[in-house]
């Protein structure tokens, strides 16, 4: 099953906020809603993830169309998993991951990038950022999110 993240949810919304602006402050667009609603339930129920082929068709097509415009594969054309390496030092994808990258649905890919984004090891996110910056991947390598604090133990 291929899940979208609740943060994959949240900037499409944004990124229909921004495409289609409220004319009043209150009405959002037909996109917003869409995946507000998704959002809404996912933030009720605590759940970080939802299920890419149970989307409502109107959520599916909003996020399908903010996906679009995102970069598509995180490769910056320095390939270790040629050399044998499980994991490429470039991309930081698994050798089944680059091998597989044209299947995968889009969740499985966004999925693929929130790993490697949150890892931050790869070339791409440090000795070759600029090279990554030029392919038009400003959006993909954000810095990795701070991992969740512990639970104190009582």
């Amino acid at each position: 099953m291929a899940a979208l993240h609740i943060t994959d949810i949240e900037a499409a919304i944004n990124w229909w906020r921004a495409r289609s602006p409220s004319p009043d402050g209150i009405t959002a667009c037909p996109e917003v809603r869409a995946l507000a609603e998704v959002y809404a339930l996912m933030v009720y129920y605590r759940e970080p993830l939802a299920n890419e082929e149970t989307l409502p068709r109107a959520a599916a097509d909003a996020w399908l169309a903010w996906y679009a415009t995102t970069p598509d594969a995180p490769c910056i054309a320095i390939c270790s998993t040629s050399q044998g390496d499980a994991v490429c030092k470039g991309c930081g994808r698994s050798f089944d991951e680059v091998q597989r990258w044209t299947s995968m649905t889009p969740a499985e890919k966004r999925a693929t990038w929130r790993r490697i984004s949150q890892e931050g090891t790869a070339w791409r996110f440090n000795r070759y950022a600029e090279r990554a910056l030029a392919g038009g991947a400003e959006a993909a390598i954000a810095p990795p999110a701070p991992a969740p604090a512990a639970r104190a133990a009582s």
